[in-house]
């Protein structure tokens, strides 16, 4: 590998349906307790579905300055709170560190479509004179960035990377390259969104994507399993702090594992569906792998995209099966989104979290309701129960609407 920088990961940051804060959070993902109930964001009740992860728990205030609120939508506002503690984690100080070395990537899928449907309602009954003046800025994904840099000062690298649910996974990666390339000594990536909104519920409703297994919230999201009958859709951020392992050692940083490799790649095929077979997802797979410079059998763990969705689980199996060969039989697999729904462009920030601790904490979060195989979905998936186990290697995996895919591999520190 001769002199290649290395890339670490210092803090972590959470909000999710499963809680706020990273401690909560994953006390809830490793025992399986479900952020998942019905909606209460909107009268839900002519829709097919009725149920999402919704955050609960998360107090602006304890981030954001009362008279700030105003300038911005949810998903910044979690950005910002998972940023908080991420850097917390960190011990971050920023007055003894140059701005410009620290750049800030979060993903974001749709914006604030919630403020977009609003605002359309004002627009049409009252005119175009009522737009709210902060209208643009709480839409635009690359907000996200743009608050945390202003709230912390950060003057690197500052953008989004939209990619539907492969953005978080795509921001971290892109992160991640800017620090090899010395272009930044410190990353914010991650992933934040917030969209449960009439649009997006009836939007995925027409696409027959989401579950409607409203009398069972908490078991709607039920990755990999036969019964499963879409995804759930969630909110929230996840984000991780990525240094320059000199720099972060130098300023005396906790280091909670170290980000080897990233892979990239575009089914070229379907608006919405995984190529067949899961190309696309073993060719990101592959890059990463390649990238990281190890042999697949090192993987210790992998944290997959696995939507509760038909075609995903199945062809994101295939390709683990191309990857590993045998040994994908022998590997523990799991899906977090069976706890937390799908938080879309924010998904990948979280689970890149999650798989992050795992290293730290030595325990693989299970996929709960598992309860019926798919002959299609024959790995250990860690049914139900999370297991104690050293991890020393683990993956994790994004794939968006469009075939966007992104592969992260992370690896304990040594």
């Amino acid at each position: 590998m001769g002199s290649k920088k290395r890339v670490v990961v210092t803090g972590v940051g959470l909000v999710t349906p499963c809680g706020t804060g990273v401690d909560k959070v994953w006390n809830n993902v490793i025992n399986g307790v479900s952020g998942i109930s019905r909606i209460t964001k909107f009268d839900a009740s002519e829709f097919d579905t009725q149920i999402a992860g919704e955050i609960r728990d998360f107090n602006p205030l304890d981030f954001i300055e009362k008279k700030e609120l105003k300038k911005f939508d949810d998903f910044i506002q979690y950005s910002i709170g998972a940023t908080a503690e991420a850097l917390d984690m960190a011990r971050f100080k920023t007055k003894i560190i140059n701005p410009e070395d620290v750049g800030v990537c979060i993903g974001v899928g749709l914006g604030g479509l919630g403020i977009i449907e609003k605002q359309a309602i004002v627009i049409d009954k009252k005119g175009p004179k009522r737009i709210s003046p902060f209208f643009i800025p709480k839409v635009i994904g690359n907000m996200a960035p743009g608050a945390v840099a202003i709230r912390w000062g950060f003057k690197g690298p500052n953008f989004t990377v939209t990619s539907a649910c492969a953005s978080g996974s795509h921001s971290i990666g892109e992160a991640y390259r800017l620090i090899l390339r010395g272009d930044a000594k410190v990353m914010v990536a991650g992933g934040a969104e917030s969209v449960i909104s009439k649009l997006a519920v009836g939007g995925f409703n027409a696409m027959k994507a989401i579950s409607t297994r409203n009398n069972e919230p908490e078991k709607a999201s039920r990755p990999f399993d036969r019964d499963r009958d879409g995804f759930v859709i969630s909110e929230g951020a996840g984000i991780i702090i990525l240094e320059d392992l000199d720099f972060a050692l130098k300023r005396g940083a906790p280091v909670l594992a170290e980000l080897v490799g990233y892979g990239t790649s575009g089914d070229a095929y379907h608006i919405a569906a995984p190529a067949p077979e899961g190309e696309g997802m073993y060719s990101a797979m592959k890059m990463a792998v390649e990238n990281a410079g190890i042999s697949a059998r090192e993987i210790e763990y992998i944290n997959a995209h696995g939507t509760s969705t038909e075609l995903n689980d199945k062809y994101e199996t295939t390709a683990i099966k191309r990857l590993l060969g045998d040994y994908a039989y022998k590997l523990p697999v799991s899906s977090v989104k069976s706890v937390m729904g799908h938080m879309l462009g924010a998904a990948g920030g979280m689970e890149a979290a999650i798989t992050v601790l795992t290293i730290d904490r030595g325990v693989i979060p299970p996929t709960v309701n598992y309860d019926n195989q798919d002959p299609a979905c024959d790995l250990d998936y860690v049914p139900n129960v999370k297991r104690e186990q050293n991890v020393n290697i683990a993956m994790s995996n994004s794939f968006g609407f469009g075939g966007a895919n992104a592969t992260l591999i992370f690896r304990k520190f040594e």
